[in-house]
């Protein structure tokens, strides 16, 4: 359909008399078509013309609405956006990598154009950017061009030379290639990431001659194709190779862009002479580049006063008249009015849409009338299911020439249009239809990739870890050592009173780092005592006992009659399909499990985890909707009068259009009006009550209560925790928390407690630009300008009332244009509400606050978050604080900021490192966020826990717990639980020794870097199958080159502990002129009968023995066949014993 709506477009004599015109190179203004026709104009031209179109919107969100809508309309043109740098002009900050990359892509696209000898692309790009983008200097068109360089298989180069070049070009050295612009070079392999390309590429050398051109997956590491060829393209704008004018020791960066390169240049010098540009307005382009340059101006006098920038520093953008200066030399065109006494012909064919706000009947009665008439129809939606549905009701008996059609996707507005042959062809979208706007276009993020070992890189010298057999100690690096001759490497490990222990590398797994409850470091063991072994049967003990009251609660719960919700309505399939965004995978799983928990007839007790943000309210209100479609009350609990009014606000928006009533019992209501609430709620006539603690008052009583939302549950008392519990054995209950808990916690808890974790982000959302360092005046008023120029707002903390005031008044004086509200817990709830209100609605431009806004406030408005004395709050409090911002389709940036004169203790300036580090989306979920891991654990398995966690660290104690809940269920006649593999808590079982007199280790002249070469010791030992290490023998050779005789060894050391270890064996040795394999003490007068394996090996009373020595090749073979032979014994003997 949407190819016969363009063939419709181009039919139009007006069209084609402007493709005419295009084609003859005049400069067309004014043509003043409607905004929502623009797109379909724009995907015409592209397949009629055939050339580069570079399209300018007035700001960067609006180019992404562009980019993405054009996509409907265009879908195999390839749309590249050209993004404006995060800093403002003159500020000193990175261009975040996500647009370095992007617009490198777009100057890779256009220089091709003018590679002599170079082939063109076969689709001519489509280029979106913002004015401020196309303002900012770029590197120039003959150094991007001077410095590409073309490489392919049997030419001569030499890797040395390679290198330097990259890096004078902007490339960065790297240990693992991981992103775009890096480099790596291990022996004869170079691996480099070209902006421009999907994937990175392995150069293989044989002396200085490229031997193979391989792409590989940066995650795997693996090979992904060969190619024959690869173009090296400046990595950056600015080139480190010609900062030769900046001070010894500055880093190159692009802010230095107009130092390095002088000349004058922008995207337009890159475009090729038959390139299209196209404006919508060209005066409102021209006011906004005078805004633009009036704040570069007020910002570069500033930062000359304050010393932060020099006098002579030139300018880092084009001003508007260079910028149309370079116009009128290409071909342009003007969709919008600009000054054109009245609008072009093809304006005219086009009429805005009849608007239904939601009135679905009247919708269908209008198509209805279309349809009568023979005029096509085009319902561009995200609720097609639902429309095609509502229509193929109305429209059963109804006899029509033409049907419309119902097409998946989004798109601002719709258009009416006239047709060349007399016809009328109508394009609705969700904005006619629904009254919706389009959600808001946010960039899709590329996801971090980690190296395949990155999961193993936790560990570094002077960590505290936990050896399973020895205890606490403290890691101090990997050390060579000669053992009967041999040297190898192990990890060393020292204990209480310097005893060192060197832990052989295949037995890396044997060691994890140590995480306690809380940041108290452990004490370490004594080695050569008893009390680690005592401490562990201690936990071992305890850990059984909290399995059991678990597998009693939960067994309680099953028994327990409750009540059992119906099957969807159709109601909630409208309110399902009224939420504005894309549903991600795992929210549709917690929707799934929540709703198939309630349709159970035992009462629900489901906790649902995510990251601040994820979606989890969205799954509430549903949750709610169908308990209320049943018949019963819903009760949302909340720990703060802040969030109880969020909640309330978002369910009563989404609820509007049905006959639910929402009501909010809270500080911010009068007394009066709680009596009435409470009055109505005993009656039955209010569906869902929204509160604080208030709600669990003797006096709130339900006519009928079905489900209980409690909200951030951590943050309630123990009584009210008490409260809960006796709930849990009643009535339904979700309980929603942002605390993360533990991977390994939650598997070791599957089976004993109902989980669901939300851990993908939106799609839309963007990670958060954070900031540490003393507190800056200067960065404050700088930050909440951008934010107020960008139409955004700001919150402001500052965690103490006491001088609050006095911080208002320092805004007021630093950022006079800004409108600042204060608001913190001890204000009266009239005024408390007033200022939130005011906030939400975008009246105020800050929001100076205490941290009450930690707790689950939503205002996707609000990007900017500013932290005064950052360093005084826990790591956990500071995460929430910025799940505050970065909500919406902006990029959002966190401050946080230190006493400028006191310095911040070790732990205070640790936390903050910790939180610009974790950047990234989810970020909740990675090693960073360990402390509030832990509390996580010890909320959900009680205070004492924490003492035992201490005890063994909580990897053990999570084995531990695991195992106790495995040996229970069995022990119960329970089924066994399917277990994810990737996410499996491990078995614990005993060491096997393996040792033969080889080298059996990762040399260093293989692999140089010291922690990489630990977490693939730590990565092979965590293997548990043949199969997997096989992989990882072919990774091996892929990433690093052909293995070295040690590195094979230690494969085989690998292969044979895996064996062993199935034959229940406890050592595979070397004695004297023989290879041993023993098997685990037997207790007295309990004897073991052997079978017969010769000649291979002869048998003992615990032990075979086999000849060693010779052909190494040889016994290798006979010890890994002997191996085979006692393990397919055991499988056939436990085969038999489980027949009995």
């Amino acid at each position: 359909m949407r190819h016969a709506v363009l063939e419709q477009l181009q039919a139009q004599p007006a069209y084609q008399a402007l493709v005419k015109a295009v084609r003859s190179g005049q400069a067309l203004s004014g043509l003043g078509l409607l905004r929502a026709a623009r797109l379909p104009l724009l995907a015409a031209l592209w397949a009629d013309l055939r050339c580069p179109m570079l399209l300018v919107a007035d700001r960067m969100d609006r180019a992404l609405t562009v980019q993405d809508e054009l996509g409907f309309w265009s879908a195999d043109a390839p749309r590249l956006l050209f993004p404006e740098p995060n800093p403002m002009f003159y500020e000193q900050a990175a261009w975040g990598s996500n647009t370095r990359r992007e617009r490198l892509q777009v100057l890779t696209a256009l220089a091709q154009y003018h590679i002599p000898g170079q082939e063109r692309p076969k689709q001519p790009p489509m280029i979106i950017t913002s004015l401020r983008a196309l303002m900012t200097r770029t590197l120039p068109r003959r150094d991007f061009l001077k410095h590409t360089r073309s490489l392919k298989v049997g030419q001569m180069a030499s890797p040395e030379m390679l290198q330097r070049t990259w890096v004078e070009v902007g490339y960065q050295a790297a240990e693992v290639v991981l992103e775009p612009g890096q480099f790596s070079r291990r022996g004869g392999l170079l691996d480099v990431w070209v902006p421009a390309e999907k994937f990175p590429v392995r150069l293989e050398f044989f002396g200085d001659e490229i031997d193979l051109l391989r792409r590989f997956d940066p995650a795997t590491q693996r090979t992904v194709e060969k190619i024959e060829r690869l173009t090296v393209t400046p990595a950056r704008e600015v080139l480190p190779g010609k900062a030769t004018q900046l001070p010894e020791g500055v880093e190159v960066d692009e802010f230095y862009l107009p130092v390095v390169h002088p000349a004058h240049a922008s995207l337009l010098d890159y475009l090729p002479k038959d390139a299209l540009v196209v404006v919508g307005d060209m005066d409102l382009l021209q006011s906004i580049a005078g805004e633009i340059e009036e704040q570069a101006v007020q910002f570069r006098q500033e930062s000359v006063a304050e010393g932060t920038l020099t006098e002579d520093f030139p300018v880092p953008y084009l001003s508007w008249s260079e910028i149309q200066d370079m116009l009128s030399g290409q071909r342009f065109l003007e969709l919008g009015h600009g000054n054109a006494e009245q609008p072009g012909e093809l304006a005219e064919v086009f009429q805005p849409e009849q608007r239904f706000g939601g009135r679905l009947k009247q919708f269908v009665e209008q198509m209805l009338v279309y349809a009568g008439r023979g005029e096509q129809v085009m319902v561009v939606s995200r609720q097609v299911p639902r429309l095609r549905e509502l229509w193929t009701e109305y429209s059963a008996q109804q006899v029509m020439a033409v049907l419309p059609e119902f097409v998946e996707g989004s798109l601002g507005e719709g258009w009416a249009m006239r047709c060349a042959d007399g016809g009328v062809l109508h394009v609705l979208t969700d904005s006619e239809v629904f009254g919706w706007e389009r959600p808001l276009v946010r960039q899709r993020h590329r996801p971090v990739v980690e190296a395949p070992e990155a999961l193993y890189a936790d560990l570094r010298p002077g960590d505290w870890v936990v050896h399973v057999d020895y205890g606490i100690g403290r890691y101090t690096g990997l050390v060579r050592r000669v053992l009967e001759g041999v040297e190898r490497e192990f990890l060393c490990v020292e204990y209480e009173g310097g005893s060192q222990l060197f832990v052989p590398v295949y037995q890396a797994d044997r060691l994890s780092r140590y995480v306690g409850p809380d940041a108290e470091p452990p004490s370490p063991t004594r080695l050569g005592t008893p009390e680690w072994n005592q401490a562990k049967q201690r936990v071992r003990e305890e850990v059984l006992k909290v399995a059991q009251d678990l597998l009693e609660l939960y067994a309680r719960r099953h028994v327990a009659q409750g009540v059992a919700f119906g099957a969807d309505t159709p109601w909630q399939k409208e309110l399902e399909a009224s939420f504005p965004y894309v549903e991600t995978a795992d929210q549709l799983k917690a929707i799934e499990d929540v709703k198939r928990d309630m349709e159970r007839s035992r009462p629900m007790d489901r906790l649902l985890c995510g990251d601040v943000g994820y979606g989890k309210t969205e799954v509430a209100l549903r949750a709610a909707f169908k308990a209320v479609m049943g018949g019963k009350q819903v009760a949302v609990l909340v720990p703060t009068t802040v969030l109880a009014q969020q909640h309330y606000e978002t369910f009563r928006q989404r609820l509007a259009a049905f006959p639910v009533q929402v009501e909010m019992l809270s500080r911010f209501r009068s007394q009066r009006e709680q009596d009435a609430i409470v009055r109505r709620l005993g009656m039955g006539q209010v569906d869902i009550i929204i509160g604080t603690h208030r709600l669990l008052q003797p006096d709130v009583t339900f006519k009928d209560l079905g489900l209980v939302i409690v909200d951030e549950e951590q943050r309630f008392g123990v009584t009210h925790k008490e409260h809960f519990k006796k709930l849990r054995t009643e009535v339904d209950v979700l309980t929603l928390t942002a605390t993360p808990i533990p991977r390994t916690l939650y598997m070791a808890l599957t089976g004993v407690r109902d989980i669901s974790t939300i851990n993908t982000p939106p799609e839309e959302r963007l990670p958060i630009i954070t900031h540490i360092g003393p507190y800056s005046p200067r960065l404050v008023r700088q930050a909440i300008l951008r934010e107020m120029e960008r139409g955004g707002q700001v919150f402001f903390v500052h965690n103490r009332v006491q001088t609050i005031g006095a911080m208002e008044q320092h805004l007021h004086h630093l950022v006079p244009e800004a409108r600042v509200g204060v608001a913190h817990g001890q204000m009266n709830e009239a005024q408390l509400s007033q200022v939130m209100e005011q906030f939400t609605r975008g009246e105020l431009d800050v929001l100076l606050c205490t941290s009450i806004i930690e707790s689950g406030l939503d205002i996707p408005n609000a990007n900017t978050l500013i932290v005064d004395r950052g360093d005084t709050f826990g790591l956990a409090q500071l995460y929430q604080l910025r799940g505050r911002v970065g909500r919406g389709a902006q990029r959002a940036y966190a401050y946080f900021f230190r006493h400028r004169k006191k310095p911040p203790t070790a732990e205070g300036q640790e936390r903050l490192e910790v939180i610009a580090e974790n950047s990234q989306l989810g970020a909740g979920y990675s090693i960073a966020m360990r402390d509030l891991e832990m509390r996580g654990a010890g909320e959900m398995l009680g205070m004492r826990q924490s003492g035992y966690i201490a005890t063994v660290g909580f990897h053990l104690y999570t084995r531990l717990l695991a195992q106790a809940v495995r040996q229970l269920r069995q022990a119960r006649g329970m089924p066994a639980l399917e277990q994810d593999p990737v996410l499996a808590v491990r078995e614990l079982v005993a060491a096997v020794a393996v040792e033969f007199p080889l080298t059996m280790d990762i040399p260093a002249d293989y692999i140089p870097d010291q922690r990489l070469r630990l977490s693939l010791y730590r990565r092979m030992a965590d293997i548990t199958d043949e199969q997997s290490l096989d992989l990882l023998r072919q990774e091996f050779q892929d990433r690093f080159g052909p293995l070295p005789e040690p590195v094979a060894n230690l494969f085989f050391q690998f292969q044979v502990r895996l064996r062993a270890q199935r034959a229940g064996l406890a050592a595979v040795t070397v004695e004297g002129e023989q290879i041993v394999l023993r098997y685990p003490p037997l207790p007295e007068g309990v004897t073991r009968s052997l079978q017969n394996l010769a000649p291979l090996a002869r048998s003992g009373r615990n032990a075979y023995w086999m000849a060693f020595g010779g052909d190494v090749a040889i016994w290798k073979g006979q010890l890994l066949a002997v191996l085979n032979a006692l393990v397919t014994a055991k499988e056939a003997n436990h085969g038999e014993d489980s027949d009995h």
